[in-house]
């Protein structure tokens, strides 16, 4: 999985090149945004933005420089399994939206080895109230925070964005002053899209059966509940009205994510009137997309997000 992420994110710096630039960070008379963009961004490594079991959780920064106006906002969770992974291996990712002007929070969040599920949930959903609640300090705009990921970081962009106000999973945020959440009094998340790539949908059909799969075994463990829990962890279990747009890429020949979760999670966003696009990768497996395949992939995000004016026309 992990090679397959590598191989993923190298298609992805081939990519940065062809991407036309956009937004605050298009510079008049530039041939390459690459030239110049560590002129244009601030790099703010390894916030910690909670602590659980011992374990200061970490997030980096990318923000513009000039941040006289308040910055559309991607928060990226890695993917691996929930067992494996790091955010700095997911750097790539993060080019085409800088390319855009956007700031972004690349998050991390505990992992199998240390804490089985939900903990992973728990992180990300804190992450978001983070943010939120630094939007002011860092001029992050609280309503256009787009969440992505690639496999379970894009299970966790679902999630995350996905799960009710008050959810359970949201008891282990802390306040800046580590105080609790009051009910009534916590800040108010908006999540304005969500691009997941091949992200899994349905975490009960990776336990047992024809689609079982070690890694989802292992984050749920031994746990005397853990086909409850699997159902409360999957974004399929909270399709509904009212939810924000969403976009998922995936190849048709996926084996680790089946291709078929895709499918049934936007048939049932179609059926409650959810605004959504599926983007199917023929004859790909798990991520390894080729360069023309990401370029499709970027253009049809790039048209998802000004369709609900999250990005300015080029």
């Amino acid at each position: 999985m992990i090679r397959t992420f590598y191989v993923f994110a190298l298609c992805v710096v081939i990519l940065v090149g062809c991407i036309p630039s956009l937004g605050q960070a298009q510079a008049p008379g530039s041939d390459k945004w690459a030239d110049y963009v560590a002129g244009d961004y601030d790099v703010l490594p390894n916030i910690t933005y909670s602590t659980a079991n011992n374990t200061e959780l970490k997030l980096d920064l990318y923000l513009p420089r000039n941040r006289s106006a308040l910055s559309p906002t991607l928060i990226f969770f890695h993917g691996g399994g929930w067992v494996e992974g790091q955010k700095e291996r997911n750097v790539l990712f993060l080019l085409p939206y800088l390319s855009f002007g956007w700031a972004v929070v690349n998050v991390e969040y505990r992992l199998a080895r240390n804490s089985p599920a939900p903990a992973a949930v728990e992180d990300c959903r804190c992450a978001l109230r983070w943010a939120t609640y630094h939007a002011k300090e860092y001029n992050l705009d609280p309503s256009k925070i787009v969440l992505t990921g690639t496999s379970a970081g894009g299970h966790l962009a679902l999630i995350t964005g996905m799960l009710p106000a008050g959810s359970i999973f949201d008891r282990q945020c802390p306040t800046d002053n580590s105080t609790r959440w009051k009910e009534g009094t916590e800040p108010q998340t908006k999540v304005a899209a969500i691009i997941n790539w091949f992200g899994i949908t349905d975490v009960g059909d990776l336990l047992d059966g024809p689609n079982a799969k070690h890694y989802a075994m292992e984050w749920l463990g031994s746990l005397s509940n853990r086909e409850e829990l699997a159902r409360q962890v999957s974004p399929i279990t909270y399709v509904r009205a009212g939810l924000p747009p969403i976009l998922t890429i995936h190849g048709d020949e996926d084996d680790i994510v089946p291709y078929n979760q895709a499918v049934r999670l936007h048939a049932g966003l179609d059926k409650a009137g959810v605004p959504n696009q599926l983007v199917t990768i023929r004859g790909r497996k798990h991520g390894g997309f080729n360069r023309q395949e990401l370029l499709n992939s970027y253009a049809a995000i790039r048209e998802f997000l000004r369709k609900y004016d999250l990005l300015k026309m080029e």
